[in-house]
């Protein structure tokens, strides 16, 4: 990936995740949402913007996905607001659950360290 690249993914990922908590008002968005990474293609046309919901109830988690996934044309809009490229890209959300994955590791880890298990 070139030193562009780089560059327009990182500021995809920051004004993403600003626009999501700031400017997108739909009352299904809860929990915390955080932009884990974003695929970028070497031309900027298309983003597949990997994401994961904090929150422990299922039910919120996929409304807040189907929220984000309703609200993808605003979010590009205002992505092609902020940032100046002579290609807006297409998004795409990708739920990724590594961090829940990581997390549970982790509890796992130090149940079996204290004997619990």
């Amino acid at each position: 990936m070139s030193l562009r690249n780089e560059r327009v993914r990182k500021t995809l990922m920051k004004e993403i995740a600003d626009i999501i908590q700031k400017d997108i008002k739909d009352p299904r968005i809860s929990g915390i949402i955080s932009i884990t990474d974003i695929e970028l293609a070497h031309d900027n046309s298309f983003a597949k913007v990997y994401f994961s919901v904090f929150t422990t109830n299922e039910e919120t988690k996929q409304k807040t996905i189907e929220a984000l996934e309703e609200n993808v044309s605003k979010i590009r809009y205002e992505v092609g607001k902020r940032i100046r490229l002579r290609l807006t890209p297409e998004l795409r959300f990708i739920p990724d659950d590594s961090l829940e994955r990581g997390t549970k590791v982790m509890d796992l880890i130090d149940k079996i360290s204290k004997g619990e298990i």
